[in-house]
């Protein structure tokens, strides 16, 4: 089956059954691959912010967020508690513009990476398409930017968590335009093809010359915590400012990481 006769589809329901189990099992076995990731290149001190799925808060990416502190990044959460959705359009929206113009401050101004889980993945991105001078890269994870709602099994809850915005003109013109990537902004999507909570195929960026898309072996809800993810995070956001390039999958990397960029059967 083709990519374009994938999409829209809610990803298999063996997956969706078998996240929560899958998700423990990447939690559990962290710790056993923590030493193999001090091989992943460190970074240059930049700032980076964290951005969680939805449902969720800054707890669900500690394990994230404490790695690339310890690659060497100013790492900051995004202090908004959980993340429901659309409302972050509005006036927390505002907060987290701020948010990022604070932490550019006290960083004398350096460009910030944001890395985002599933929907933080989505915010990034339209953050990045507002502000590109301030956003150095940005790095979704499993986000579903790139097919309709129904190719996540998260929206009847997001639809029943935000009816009333959903039908709304900002949100459906929000949706014409998700899949566009932030101009002049580098902007990768780490996805997997056994996701069960979002259909991999509504994580590809576009083909272009500053996006990149890396498929890794991982459930959903545990990319965060998934060793090759890890990896790929830090490799990416090591590259130095203004050189950006796709993901090296020559190697050892080539048996981590399925898929070749953008040829993805």
């Amino acid at each position: 089956m083709s990519i374009a006769e994938e999409m829209g589809r809610p990803p298999a329901r063996a997956w969706t059954l078998l996240e929560p189990q899958r998700a423990i099992g990447e939690i559990i076995s962290a710790p056993i691959f923590h030493r193999l990731l001090k091989m992943a290149p460190r970074g240059d001190g930049h700032p980076v912010l964290v951005l969680p799925g939805f449902m969720a808060s800054d707890i669900s990416t500690s394990y994230l967020r404490r790695f690339l502190t310890g690659q060497g990044y100013k790492v900051y959460p995004w202090t908004l508690g959980r993340n429901f959705g659309p409302q972050v359009m509005g006036e927390d929206f505002c907060h987290i513009t701020d948010h990022i113009e604070n932490i550019a401050h006290l960083n004398d101004d350096r460009k910030i990476s944001i890395v985002g889980q599933s929907l933080g993945g989505v915010l990034a991105r339209e953050i990045a398409k507002l502000d590109p001078d301030v956003v150095r890269q940005v790095i979704s994870l499993g986000s579903p930017f790139a097919g309709p709602p129904e190719s996540t099994a998260a929206w009847p809850l997001y639809k029943r968590i935000n009816h009333d915005d959903i039908h709304q003109a900002p949100f459906k013109e929000l949706l014409s335009t998700l899949a566009e990537p932030p101009e002049g902004v580098p902007s990768t999507s780490i996805f997997s093809k056994t996701d069960g909570v979002v259909h991999w195929s509504a994580s590809l960026e576009a083909p272009g010359p500053l996006t990149d898309n890396i498929e890794v072996r991982a459930a959903h809800c545990g990319m965060g915590f998934n060793a090759p993810t890890l990896y790929a995070v830090a490799d990416r956001l090591a590259l130095p400012e203004g050189q950006w390039t796709p993901f090296d999958r020559s190697g050892w990397r080539a048996a981590v990481y399925p898929s070749s960029g953008h040829k993805i059967n």
